[in-house]
C-alpha cells in the first residue's frame, strides 16, 4: 500500500486542492520561483508545479518537505483555516487507500509543534512513512485493532489501550496483520 494520498474521494481532492494553494501562495509571496522551492525542497520541478495545480498525489513526507522548505509546517499547509471546518467532519482527510484505511489530521499547535491524528488500518492495511527531522517523535495509543510498528529495532506489537512512543527519525511502518480494522491516535512532535 503506497504511504501517497490516495487519489479520487472528494474530501482527499480537497486536501490537495488545499496544500496546493497554499505552496503556489506562500512561494509567491517569497518571490521565490518554482525552481528554487524546488531545490529548497529536494523536488523536481514538475512534482512541485503538479502539487500546486492539485494534480499531484504528493506522499505526506514529500508535503511536510515542502513545508519545511517555505519555514511552515505540514498542519498550516494542511488543515482548513478558522472554524471553516465542517462540524461534522471529524479531521481533515490526508491519507486515503482503496481498501478504506484512512489518516484524519485532527489539530495542531505552532509551539511547540506537534500535531494531533486518527489513524484507521483496514486488515492487511499497511503505511510506510518516510522518515521526520532528527529527534522527532510520535506517541501512538491503540483504540481497536493490533498495531504493529514496524522499526529499525524490530517489530513493536500494541493491542486495545496500549500506547507507545517511537523515534520518527527513521524509516517506519504501521501495519494491520488482524482480521479487524486497527484504530489508533497518533500524536506527533518535533516533525
Amino acid at each position: 500500500m503506497s504511504s501517497e494520498v490516495a487519489a479520487g474521494s472528494s474530501a482527499t481532492q480537497q486536501f490537495v486542492t488545499r496544500i496546493g494553494g497554499r505552496i503556489r501562495a506562500l512561494r509567491q509571496q517569497r518571490g521565490w520561483s518554482v525552481q528554487r522551492l524546488a531545490e529548497a525542497s529536494e523536488l523536481s520541478r514538475r512534482m512541485l508545479t503538479q502539487i500546486e495545480l492539485g494534480q499531484a498525489n504528493p506522499s505526506l513526507g514529500t508535503v511536510d518537505r515542502v513545508a519545511r522548505a517555505l519555514d511552515t509546517d505540514f498542519a498550516a499547509l494542511a488543515l482548513p483555516e478558522g472554524d471553516a471546518a465542517d462540524a461534522e467532519v471529524e479531521g481533515t482527510v490526508v491519507w486515503q487507500a482503496p481498501d478504506g484505511s484512512q489518516a484524519l489530521l485532527l489539530g495542531a499547535t505552532q509551539e511547540p509543534r506537534a500535531e494531533l491524528w486518527r489513524w484507521t488500518l483496514s486488515p492487511g492495511g499497511r503505511y510506510d512513512a518516510e522518515p521526520d527531522r532528527l529527534g522527532a517523535q510520535e506517541i501512538h495509543h491503540v483504540l481497536a485493532g493490533r498495531l504493529t510498528l514496524t522499526l529499525q529495532a524490530g517489530p513493536q506489537v500494541l493491542a486495545p489501550g496500549q500506547s507507545a512512543v517511537i523515534a520518527s527519525d527513521q524509516e517506519y511502518a504501521y501495519l494491520n496483520e488482524g482480521a479487524e480494522p486497527v484504530v489508533f491516535v497518533r500524536v506527533v512532535t518535533g516533525a
